[in-house]
């Protein structure tokens, strides 16, 4: 792989050597591509961690599913889900539910306990995703309660009410400059 990167390196330092007229021989071009190619692989493979990181697993399961007093669980790379046994998992709260664990990584639990109910609990990364789960679910920054280490408040999307569990929110709204300019803060809160 490294002799690969190398080669393309090189063609691109000669593509942008030529372009910008800079007097490089064939010798600077190859020696430029042999200095940089092993900085520049390791670049790609912290940036490819990094999204790994970042990113949900899809069908990781971490622990078998079971039932016990009519709820079905199941965890899925870290994330908890339960729904209700007499819940269709065509119903409008549990496709709400799958979607959110399979394309958002803050998620860490869903429960649906009803066709139209779906309890969620979140760990956002930051100010800019809790907002962004504000937004989502249609909630007023103004309708968000602080009790202990979560947040809670209640939403409605695609006529399916959520329960939404902020985890860790109060920690990020220790900035509050950063909160009342993003809407999360009224000016009257101390």
């Amino acid at each position: 792989m490294s002799s690969n990167l190398q080669q393309q390196l090189h063609s691109r330092l000669d593509l942008a050597a030529t372009i910008l007229g800079l007097p490089l021989t064939a010798e600077h071009l190859e020696r430029l591509a042999a200095e940089l190619a092993p900085a520049i692989k390791a670049l790609l493979a912290e940036q490819a961690d990094t999204q790994a990181a970042s990113v949900p697993v899809r069908d990781a399961v971490v622990c078998a599913p079971h039932e016990q007093d009519g709820v079905h669980t199941t965890t899925y790379a870290g994330c908890a889900s339960r729904i209700g046994t007499d819940v269709d998992l065509d119903a409008p709260a549990a496709v709400l539910a799958e979607h959110f664990r399979s394309r958002q990584p803050d998620v860490v639990a869903t429960d649906v306990p009803t066709a139209t109910y779906l309890g969620l609990t979140v760990r956002p990364g930051s100010l800019h995703a809790w907002r962004w789960w504000l937004d989502k679910l249609n909630i007023p920054a103004e309708s968000v309660t602080v009790q202990g280490s979560a947040a809670y408040a209640v939403g409605v999307k695609n006529d399916v009410v959520v329960q939404l569990c902020g985890d860790g929110v109060p920690e990020l709204l220790t900035d509050e400059s950063a909160a009342r300019l993003m809407g999360l803060l009224n000016e009257a809160t101390p």
